[in-house]
């Protein structure tokens, strides 16, 4: 067995590797700098631990989020690999304590915020150490076009070049566009190396955008399909995040809060409830989540439409971790635009940034919310959209997402269009989406009568179309580029080039649904999979459901002896691989994957006993 895979079934429980995750682990082992783009759950802190436990010397883990490097030093300690963390979390003491220790090469592993590499005390206790490699996670935070952008990354190139001797680098993100991957590779400087890009698809992961009149209720409905399972809101606003929390809390659910205007005591508490299964679910604002490596979370509901499809796709990603499917439930409302476009107005400039870049940057934040938005009105498969963002094309149809679930019909809304843009034309001012399509419905709002627009000739040319359909008419007109909606705080709709060619006649035929799928979750239809593949839904369905829960339970007794988050000790799929197999020896239960010789050291005869307890009771 090549010396990589012994290590990979030893101390994290699998047999092989993943997509990937072999190259990238034998390039570090030659030499090679890597750039690994890889979805979110695809494995991409193994492909540095495995190296880090076989190279000679120390190597070292650049991170932002100090929820990450808690959660993977939690997981390398439990499976018998000695690694440290240094940030801001830890006092004055706790800090020097564990330089003392990296000095006396007691950790394989150490991570640190990109903030402390350049401080002296770090400096002075790296300087005669032996660091083989060294992996910067959340690579994308280099780029100032990148949607989390890090000043104190762009110090990562000048540490480096104070180092004694050159490590091997390896640079790893989830969510990387062209111009990203250039920049990585750039301020890095990282030296020919192998880039690998393994896809931005995560199949697991059900894709449903709505637009509901109440957004409570919607929500609502996704957590009754999830019941007793973990999920995660998202609010745009602090005042959200009280209030969708109290309700569910009066409501009888288990549900706690994150945000910026709570107190560190009080957001660490609250995130540790979550990760350690005492609260199911988080609501939160974008503040929340960034490196939360929480395998179990089975949904998570966007309340407000995010500022762009990175954002999005990030957190929507921390549903489902362990491969098992998830929904991603994204509920649209108008106001969450106009909310987007004040935060982008009041957005700092990144430091050092002069006035031209900062304008370009806010021209590009703007452009990212309008793709945002377009994925809310696109009748198009969501998944594919997603996967086009970032320059990866799919077959247009994947049978899991809310657009490829409901049927479509085609229509000829030629003679809708034109009316539209013959109204923008014919006024003297420009108006936004709703006044537009309220007046050639013919509203006779004091507003619309007080600007003179019912004596435009097309006013109340469209009285018998639904509002709402001349809304998703107008949508996607604009998504088209035969209307434009402008980037302003109050955005206004003005005409295109192709305005023109609808008023001589080109036809316009779109997409209108049928019917919506009957349960947000999907369970009333059947997603296309992979000839010859299995999804993890079906191996649940063949699962023992009373057995699952008995091994949840012993998991969380386990967790709460040892203090540690239950997704820690095992998996949801470790469980339900348990629960198929129904392992009766250690050797059985070594070919359970994630459990490898140190996990089964640790926990292996307790979930035996608990599995031949299971089958006696049956006898």
């Amino acid at each position: 067995m090549h010396q990589a895979e012994q290590i990979l079934k030893k101390y994290f429980g699998y047999d092989s590797f993943r997509e990937g995750q072999e190259t990238l682990v034998d390039g570090i082992l030659d030499g090679r700098d890597v750039l690994g783009i890889m979805p979110t759950g695809a494995g991409k802190s193994l492909c540095y631990q495995i190296p880090a436990l076989l190279l000679p010397g120390m190597t070292l883990v650049v991170s932002p989020l100090i929820s990450l490097m808690q959660d993977q030093v939690f997981s390398l300690n439990q499976a018998g690999v000695r690694a440290a963390y240094l940030n801001s979390s830890l006092t004055p003491g706790q800090y020097r304590t564990a330089l003392k220790y990296m000095r006396q090469n007691q950790y394989k592993i150490v991570y640190v915020a990109p903030e402390r590499l350049l401080t002296e005390s770090f400096l002075d206790a790296v300087h005669d150490m032996d660091i083989s490699l060294l992996s910067v996670d959340e690579a994308h935070c280099i780029s100032q076009w990148g949607q989390d952008f890090r000043p104190s990354y762009l110090k990562i190139i000048d540490f480096i070049h104070i180092l004694k001797k050159r490590p091997v680098v390896a640079a790893f993100t989830a969510t990387a566009t062209r111009e990203v991957r250039e920049d990585i590779l750039a301020l890095l400087n990282l030296q020919d190396p192998i880039t690998l890009i393994t896809g931005f698809d995560r199949e697991n992961l059900k894709f449903t955008v709505l637009q509901p009149d109440n957004k409570w209720q919607a929500a609502l409905q996704v957590i009754r399909e999830h019941e007793r399972e973990c999920g995660i809101i998202y609010c745009l606003t602090r005042k959200l995040v009280e209030e969708v929390c109290e309700r569910l809390v009066r409501a009888g659910y288990s549900a706690t809060r994150y945000h910026a205007g709570l107190s560190d005591e009080e957001r660490h508490h609250n995130q540790d409830d979550f990760l350690y299964d005492r609260k199911q679910i988080m609501v939160a604002t974008n503040a929340f989540g960034m490196g939360i490596d929480k395998s179990n979370v089975r949904y998570v509901i966007h309340y407000n439409m995010p500022k762009n499809i990175e954002s999005y796709y990030q957190e929507a990603g921390r549903a489902g971790r362990d491969g098992l499917p998830s929904d991603c439930v994204l509920l649209y409302g108008g106001q969450d635009v106009v909310t987007n476009h004040f935060f982008i107005d009041k957005m700092e400039a990144p430091e050092g940034a002069d006035e031209e870049t900062a304008k370009v940057i806010r021209e590009r934040e703007e452009e990212r919310l309008k793709k945002m938005t377009w994925y809310c009105f696109t009748n198009d498969c969501l998944r594919d959209y997603i996967l086009r963002y970032f320059g990866e094309y799919g077959s247009g149809y994947c049978g899991n997402c809310s657009n490829c679930l409901t049927k479509f019909h085609e229509e000829d809304v030629s003679g809708t269009a034109w009316n539209l843009i013959g109204f923008v034309k014919a006024c003297d001012w420009n108006y936004g989406l709703v006044t537009i399509t309220d007046a050639v419905h013919g509203s006779r709002s004091s507003k619309l009568l007080k600007a003179g627009l019912d004596k435009n000739p097309y006013y109340g040319s469209c009285g018998d179309v639904p509002l709402q359909k001349l809304r998703q008419i107008m949508n996607y007109l604009a998504a088209q580029g035969d209307l434009r909606i402008t980037d302003d705080r109050y955005p206004v709709v003005r005409l295109t080039t192709a305005s023109e060619e609808i008023l001589q006649g080109r036809q316009v035929v779109m997409k209108m649904a049928e019917e919506q799928p009957k349960s947000v979750s999907g369970k009333t239809g059947t997603p296309d999979r992979k000839k010859g593949s299995r999804s993890a839904d079906d191996l649940q369905g063949d699962m023992d459901r009373g057995l699952f829960e008995r091994l949840r339970t012993l998991r969380l007794e386990i967790a709460r002896e040892e203090k540690v988050p239950p997704y820690i000790v095992f998996s949801d799929k470790t469980l339900v691989q348990m629960c198929l197999l129904k392992p009766k020896s250690k050797t059985e239960m070594l070919r359970v994957s994630g459990v490898g010789e140190m996990k089964y050291e640790k926990y292996g005869e307790r979930f035996l006993t608990a599995l031949h307890e299971e089958e006696l009771s049956d006898l």
